[in-house]
């Protein structure tokens, strides 16, 4: 496919999202960026939400993921409905309740000033690490399908990406998301079934065909209980999943901060219900489409990658398909790309500005400053993170992802665990020293832990393990029970 014509396609997908930026930001206040003065409908945010998870990371990465691990990510994703029942249940009834903005300040009710600013920093380290992560896959596919047949340096797509979800957020933020997200989730989910629908009809397959080949393949099996010692094992990444959903979503004042635009309770939970079941079958499509692609190499002789992210778009992009599915590709992987880091940047910015700077406290026009500022800062900083990103990188980006979340998420888990089911308080300036301590404790186990334990090794159940150090430190620095009155340093 011609670089120009990919490149044609770019400028008019983000037309469209600018436009779109426009049509909502007509009136707009500091309310509007935060949480669209939380008038949202729910379903459109339930929808939009599907882009925000999936990213280009499960367009590209999920269907490698079979090569390797067959249809063993079902078992995680099994994890995350339970996740989103608990955080539909938990979390969202005490956000609402408390009326957060940021759901980091629960953190200082509960536990004090320090307690507080530990859980923001956490979030902001970990949300800055994941969408840099995910723009950097897609950023990757870009330079080779794109930019470097135009000579165009990486440096420089990183940049320009980034720039062009600025453009379009800085204003609006949450309210400008919500409809972009929209537009982007429904782009990438027709992409996924045109893709299926494209490779089917280059086997010749009926529907029935193509659900049968995919059945019985080598690819397909899903339940893993026989090796606990193995990182597909059942409880391993049923668990993990549901402790992922727990941090990633209920924790993440990226997602939650979409979830806090709906006019109420009850319509917050039928958006996380409804999200929460539209996942699974979205999520077994794009394993079926993985199993699909490693059928057709094998079947035609084409090796295999062994970075297994480059298989989808080395069949979508290099002449193996019909030209269409090339099309389809790049328009699927940049609607899952920008409508997950699209609303991470506001999140970012979000969090920065209330958590860290408390510009809720300054008038309306200091506020909007500081928030202008920060925008560009995060911005600047994604920048940063994705080039030092492209330096060190040498494994499948889900695993990534989900590493980094077990380091840096694990600590907010904990944290969130002990308020909500103790009453007891803590040193609360003894926390940041536990919250650090601990992912440095759970990568020495790591690292070490099949050479300690007898092969045994850690997989996504390292975020539960990092939750649990927390949770024990906490309970070791506290210092009362039945009262939830913060502890004096």
């Amino acid at each position: 496919m011609s670089p120009l014509v990919i490149a044609l396609i770019i400028v008019i997908y983000f037309a469209g999202l600018v436009l779109i930026s426009y049509l909502t930001t007509r009136k707009v206040d500091s309310q509007s960026f935060f949480n669209g003065n939380r008038k949202s409908p729910w379903y459109i945010i339930a929808i939009g939400m599907i882009g925000t998870s999936i990213s280009g990371v499960t367009f590209i990465s999920v269907p490698g993921y079979v090569m390797t691990s067959q249809f063993s990510y079902l078992q995680m994703v099994l994890g995350f409905l339970c996740g989103y029942f608990f955080i539909a249940n938990v979390l969202l009834p005490l956000y609402y309740r408390l009326n957060l903005t940021s759901i980091y300040t629960y953190l200082e009710g509960r536990f004090g000033f320090w307690s507080y600013k530990t859980g923001a920093s956490f979030f902001l380290i970990s949300r800055l690490l994941g969408s840099s992560v995910r723009l950097f896959l897609v950023s990757m596919v870009l330079q080779t399908l794109v930019f470097n047949a135009l000579g165009v340096p990486f440096w420089v797509t990183v940049i320009g990406t980034i720039g062009l979800i600025w453009l379009y957020t800085f204003k609006g933020g949450i309210k400008t998301i919500i409809w972009t997200d929209l537009i982007q989730t429904i782009a990438m989910l027709s992409a996924l079934v045109l893709s299926l629908f494209l490779i089917k009809d280059s086997f010749n397959y009926s529907f029935h065909d193509l659900v049968s080949t995919v059945a019985n393949s080598k690819y397909a099996r899903i339940w893993f209980f026989d090796d606990p010692y193995a990182k597909t094992y059942f409880w391993k990444q049923f668990l993990g999943g549901f402790f992922t959903t727990i941090v990633m979503t209920g924790l993440d004042q990226d997602m939650m901060q979409k979830n806090l635009a709906c006019k109420n309770i009850k319509d917050a939970q039928k958006n996380m219900y409804s999200y929460g079941f539209l996942f699974l079958p979205i999520n077994l499509l794009f394993l079926a489409l993985g199993a699909l692609l490693g059928i057709y190499a094998v079947k035609n002789g084409i090796a295999i990658p062994g970075n297994t992210d480059k298989l989808f778009p080395m069949l979508a992009t290099g002449g193996y398909f019909n030209a269409s599915l090339g099309v389809i590709f790049i328009i699927g992987i940049i609607a899952a790309a920008y409508a997950s880091a699209d609303s991470a940047l506001a999140a970012l910015t979000t969090s920065f500005t209330i958590d860290i700077m408390g510009a809720n406290r300054f008038e309306a026009s200091r506020m909007k400053r500081i928030r202008t500022i920060t925008h560009i800062g995060m911005s600047v900083a994604t920048i940063i993170v994705i080039l030092a990103f492209k330096s060190i990188n040498s494994e499948a980006v889900i695993t990534a992802i989900y590493t980094i979340a077990g380091y840096t998420y694990g600590p907010l888990l904990g944290l969130y665990a002990f308020g909500l089911f103790t009453k007891r308080c803590v040193r609360d300036r003894w926390v940041p020293y536990i919250a650090v301590a601990s992912p440095i404790i759970c990568y020495i186990l790591s690292v070490n832990s099949a050479r300690w334990f007898n092969g045994y090794e850690f997989g996504f159940e390292l975020l539960i393990l990092n939750g649990a150090v927390v949770f024990v430190g906490l309970l070791a620095a506290s210092i009362g029970m039945g009262s939830l009155k913060r502890a004096k340093a």
